[in-house]
């Protein structure tokens, strides 16, 4: 019989008070008796809306029945069919306005924890030790490069993998995961489990290079005379965007990314790490979305007072509700219908305050938001030390600049087909090279589709 309890189980999470202070992960996952739960609330409904609004169409009605069953492995092998991350999916993809937002269960009450369950079967299996079986070698012949090694790149090479291709990911950084490692923190996805990833991918043969920037060290066209006979761009948006207004370039303003990268990847919250990174009493981060709450989290664990400013109110705040719930109970202040000026400096040069307006909503945008509108003569000042600017991403120009061919829009954006191709031959992309800053689970659908057209582009070259 199914379970038709009209909400989820609730997950285990650290108490607000102790979190807010360690990077250990906040939700803590269900235990096996919350999953069998969970697991029949799922009404295995005829045509499995769930799986529509997934972009890489995990089989979810088929992993949950599995779970039901007792049987973890199988659910693990059931998810493994289409989704290459299960355990990062489980954590950090916005479930409730995809697969979980088409779930019948949600018209009259809370959805199927359709991502809490993910999570379940990929711990359960991490935690069981099964060793997949050693792959037979089927190697095609054929080479393919992967430029970044995020959540696109490394679908889109694992994927190339299990084909028979000879794969190489080239990644910039010292460190493979891509915004996996440098822009999501700790305690919302743990490093070993990315590293866990990335080494199965590894020791599925795919060649991984790191401190390795395409564009400068080498360029696509060195990677096509190297024997390389397609490439995939997977290389992300990590170019920050700043407000223009005066004082951005004091010392303690920090880009979102800038400051993540300096916490996450370079583990500027442990002592025994050597991260420029000065600490501070008060912080101001600038941005509505999840990598405003990202930072200003981290901020909160280095031990500062933090106020996430906004130009709209809590209903046009884009970022995912249980991000922005977890920063309320952690003791974040939201200053909504805000927004920046001019950031205020010491005769050090350093960051002392910040300048900003009230603002009021007016008619929508083209966002389909109510555009913020400024009351005039609401200026008013805040005392901080830093700022961190969360204000959206865009490509790196260097690949489109160093490539004769590759064409890219007014935002900076590689142009690309449905089918992940470029307007160079051989070069095709995805993620957020490709959309701008997006989700991991979108990039990693387009890794998978490229995966198919670089397949169908050698064979019927």
């Amino acid at each position: 019989m199914p379970n038709m309890s009209p909400t989820k189980n609730p997950m285990p999470e650290q108490d607000p008070n102790v979190r807010n202070k360690n990077f250990l992960e906040v939700t803590q996952g269900y235990t096996k008796e919350m999953a069998l739960d969970e697991a029949q609330r799922c009404l295995h409904c005829k045509n499995s809306p769930c799986v529509s609004g997934c972009p890489v169409n995990v089989h979810i009605p088929n992993f949950i029945a599995k779970v039901a069953e007792g049987d973890f492995e199988g659910a693990y092998e059931e998810i493994k069919l289409t989704n290459s991350l299960p355990a990062v999916c489980g954590r950090v993809c916005p479930q409730e306005n995809q697969c979980e937002g088409k779930c019948v269960r949600a018209i009259k009450g809370e959805s199927v924890g359709i991502g809490r369950l993910e999570r379940f079967v990929a711990d359960m299996h991490a935690e069981s030790g099964v060793q997949a079986p050693a792959s037979e070698d089927k190697s095609n012949g054929h080479r393919v490069a992967v430029i970044g090694s995020g959540p696109s790149g490394l679908t889109c090479a694992g994927d190339l993998a299990a084909l028979g291709y000879d794969v190489t990911i080239f990644e910039a950084f010292h460190k493979a995961g891509g915004v996996l490692v440098y822009g999501i923190p700790e305690f919302r996805l743990p490093k070993d489990i990315v590293q866990s990833e990335v080494d199965n991918l590894v020791s599925k043969g795919v060649k991984l290079v790191t401190n390795a920037v395409i564009g400068r060290a080498e360029s696509i066209d060195d990677l096509f005379a190297d024997g390389f006979e397609a490439v995939f761009i997977g290389s992300g948006a990590g170019l920050p965007q700043f407000m223009q207004i005066p004082g951005e370039s004091l010392l303690g303003v920090y880009s979102a990314n800038e400051y993540l990268t300096r916490v996450n990847l370079m583990k500027a919250y442990l002592p025994e790490y050597d991260t420029p990174l000065k600490l501070v009493k008060r912080v101001a981060v600038v941005g509505g979305g999840n990598v405003a709450m990202d930072a200003a989290r981290c901020a909160k664990r280095m031990g500062a007072e933090v106020t996430i400013v906004y130009r709209r109110s809590m209903e046009e705040l884009p970022a995912r509700k249980e991000e922005v719930h977890h920063a309320e109970e952690e003791g974040i202040v939201f200053k909504l219908l805000n927004n920046p000026v001019k950031i205020l400096g010491d005769e050090n040069g350093r960051v002392c305050g910040i300048e900003c307006v009230q603002m009021e909503l007016g008619e929508p945008d083209a966002s389909g938001r109510r555009r913020p509108i400024v009351i005039e003569g609401s200026n008013f000042t805040m005392d901080v030390d830093a700022v961190i600017m969360a204000l959206g991403t865009s490509p790196n120009p260097l690949l489109k600049s160093t490539t004769e061919g590759l064409e890219s829009n007014k935002k900076g954006c590689l142009i690309a087909d449905e089918k992940g191709a470029t307007t160079r031959a051989g070069v095709f992309a995805g993620g957020d090279a490709v959309t701008g800053a997006a989700t991991v689970i979108l990039a990693m659908g387009a890794g998978k589709t490229a995966a198919v057209s670089i397949d169908e582009y050698i064979k019927n070259k």
